[in-house]
């Protein structure tokens, strides 16, 4: 069992909301849509579902294509990010309520309802009001009334976005484990690299409608196909610098070279695009590292952690250094490097081929 994207698009009026779309996810999956604000994550979702048409393309839902099929009439369940709770319903109530309009017999709506709550640990909470129930209790009555439908793609937009940090957590951790229990394909948006990491699965990574990368997760993580992939998962953005490479050595800022085998050899002549994440930063010397001379701008002390943004030759840049360090707005600051953690792009933004000592964790 599996849903194909073919050669999707959507476009309103002049305007190209999603790009032609190759996309296949198969049963058991977990699916994450990882992109910021207005990248296409609900609107490929919607097509998913069925609640839009593509403007072209097809969707193939186990062999059959339901492209203009209506969303009533498939096993589509979605959660959004603000709770949909009938308020005057029990929550029993509420999660039964599906299954009453599919024509399901009492019997059979009661085992999955007892079934469902236990799973989403809900079984002393089914007698109450949803406004009796924590954010994260509504949310998960929410989930369960979308799960009680045997839904075979389940989509959730941002579920978890408007929880508070512990409650997020919380489900963050049992997603995975609905997810397993239930054996249908999931499809999770978020606009957090840090969350898709906790979730697993596979990651399709989306840049203005585009869908840049689809791959498990970790993978498209560590080896971003290009820079925009690269940009879409790193959270503070990943940091860039522009470097010419002519002979034997590579150049950049003003006057500053590097030995071209510094990071990597049999590079052709032509620019290319480096690119390293905040926490591979150091402000202390490393063996092998290359030094750059920075201005601090600003700085943001996160409990154990330091956010230290920095100028470099006017080229801005984020640091991500364990501890609280006592620095200065406007002071020089020198950071450390080490090659090893440096992805190489070339002028079209693609990956280098044979870029293996691209290997950040």
């Amino acid at each position: 069992m599996s849903l194909s994207l073919q050669g999707v698009t959507q476009q309103v009026g002049a305007q190209t909301h999603i790009h032609r779309t190759d996309l296949t996810l198969e049963n058991g999956t977990m699916n994450v849509l990882l992109g910021p604000t207005s990248s296409g994550k609900t609107t490929l979702m919607r097509l998913m579902a069925g609640l839009d048409q593509p403007t072209e393309g097809r969707v193939v839902w186990q062999g059959e294509d339901v492209t203009g099929m209506r969303v009533q009439d498939r096993k589509v369940a979605m959660v959004y990010q603000q709770f949909i709770n009938y308020p005057s319903m029990t929550v029993r109530e509420n999660i039964a309520s599906p299954m009453k309009l599919m024509g399901i017999d009492r019997a059979e709506i009661d085992r999955r309802v007892d079934e469902t709550a236990e799973m989403m640990k809900l079984t002393p909470m089914l007698e109450r009001k949803p406004l009796e129930l924590s954010g994260g209790q509504q949310q998960r009555c929410a989930l369960a009334r979308a799960l009680v439908k045997n839904a075979g793609l389940v989509l959730l937009d941002e579920p978890l976005a408007n929880l508070d940090y512990k409650l997020r957590e919380e489900l963050r951790a049992e997603i995975p484990r609905i997810f397993e229990a239930s054996g249908a394909i999931f499809v999770y948006a978020t606009t957090e690299p840090e969350e898709a990491l906790l979730l697993g699965g596979n990651c399709a990574t989306l840049w203005e409608g585009r869908v840049t990368q689809f791959g498990p997760t970790a993978e498209v993580y560590r080896q971003p196909a290009d820079a925009t992939t690269a940009r879409v998962f790193s959270d503070p953005p990943m940091n860039f610098l522009t470097l010419q490479k002519r002979g034997d050595a590579m150049t950049y800022g003003t006057d500053d070279v590097l030995p071209s085998g510094y990071l990597g050899d049999g590079l052709r002549d032509g620019t290319y695009l480096a690119g390293f994440r905040p926490n591979h930063l150091s402000l202390e010397p490393v063996e092998g590292a290359i030094r750059f001379e920075t201005t601090l701008t600003v700085t943001e002390i996160t409990g154990s952690e330091t956010f230290v943004h920095l100028d470099h030759h006017g080229e801005r840049w984020v640091g991500l250094i364990h501890g609280i360090r006592d620095l200065t707005p406007g002071q020089a600051l020198d950071v450390y490097l080490h090659p090893s953690r440096v992805y190489l792009f070339d002028a079209d933004g693609a990956l280098v081929v044979g870029a293996s000592y691209a290997e950040a964790a």
